[in-house]
């Protein structure tokens, strides 16, 4: 089915999750073109019918949508909707230099081959106007992992939060917005007179060992191994830890559980707890771009 119009931008939506499930049928809804490509027919809430020909879906549009991350395996698409794999490859070969494709985390294997091919890009996931709103849909999700994984009340609870970038701020401002006791984890002076301005209770990184026993719920952001089996040897066995930090993650997931630690790696947050927010965030972030461009 080819939904593309003649009078405004179109849009050749590859692949994704309920996200751009969302981001389909709401540009579509508001008049723009749409094809979607890497779904199978009967996929739930998606209200285009989705093309089985890559070369149609991608015939005639403006804009090539990506989703995110753009892809799940080495040169094939993230599309758990569909059977079949999308090789980036052929998406990019059967694009004209006219076109600009809109992904979220482009890797540089991804970024070389766009480049070789004269695909001009840009990567929405690295945008402040995305990664500041789904940043507060990643908080908000860990509170309620936090509210639905523990026995009492957040607001008696002990918080730690590792790391205060974009997450660390939104929920340490959640967290201490509900009565728990906060304290910010971070190892930079800045973020410490960030901690100190917003009232939390602070520690640097280099302190977790010593630190750790006194707290009911461990929140980590950082993407780096930080939390060691030195610090959860340390750590009372009932606490929880949520680690809401993208792969490789934060935490030595096998010394957790040799000490008998929960644990709760939260990866991909916005995708899986707030869909059509998230769907909502991308499509903003993709008219900003278009907006920029003049395209």
């Amino acid at each position: 089915m080819n939904n593309i119009s003649s009078n405004k931008r179109s849009f050749a939506i590859i692949g994704g999750d309920m996200r751009q499930i969302r981001l389909a049928n709401t540009l579509c809804e508001d008049g723009y073109g749409v094809n979607v490509y890497g779904f199978m027919p009967d996929t739930q809430h998606l209200k285009i019918k989705p093309s089985d020909c890559l070369g149609n879906t991608l015939k005639n549009t403006d804009i090539v949508v990506l989703p995110l991350p753009a892809l799940s395996e080495t040169e094939a698409i993230n599309a758990p909707f569909f059977d079949k794999k999308i090789k980036i490859r052929e998406v990019i070969e059967q694009m004209t230099s006219n076109q600009i494709l809109i992904g979220g985390k482009i890797d540089d294997s991804l970024k070389t081959l766009l480049d070789i091919h004269g695909i001009y890009y840009v990567d929405y996931f690295l945008r402040e106007d995305f990664t500041v709103l789904n940043a507060a849909l990643t908080a908000e999700g860990g509170l309620s992992i936090a509210l639905s994984e523990t026995a009492i009340a957040l607001s008696s609870c002990n918080c730690l939060v590792v790391g205060f970038g974009r997450i660390g701020k939104l929920l340490c401002h959640a967290l201490n917005g509900i009565g728990a006791k906060v304290c910010a984890c971070a190892r930079k002076n800045e973020a410490f007179a960030w901690i100190d301005a917003y009232g939390y209770k602070k520690a640097h990184i280099n302190e977790l060992s010593d630190i750790v026993k006194d707290y009911d719920i461990i929140f980590n952001t950082v993407p780096h191994k930080i939390i060691t089996e030195d610090v959860l040897e340390n750590m009372c066995h009932d606490t929880l830890i949520i680690d809401l930090a993208s792969k490789p993650g934060g935490v030595d997931f096998n010394a957790a559980s040799k000490f008998g630690i929960s644990t709760i790696w939260a990866l991909s947050l916005p995708g899986r707890t707030a869909p059509i927010t998230a769907g909502d965030i991308i499509k903003q972030t993709i008219l900003n771009i278009c907006d920029e461009l003049e395209v």
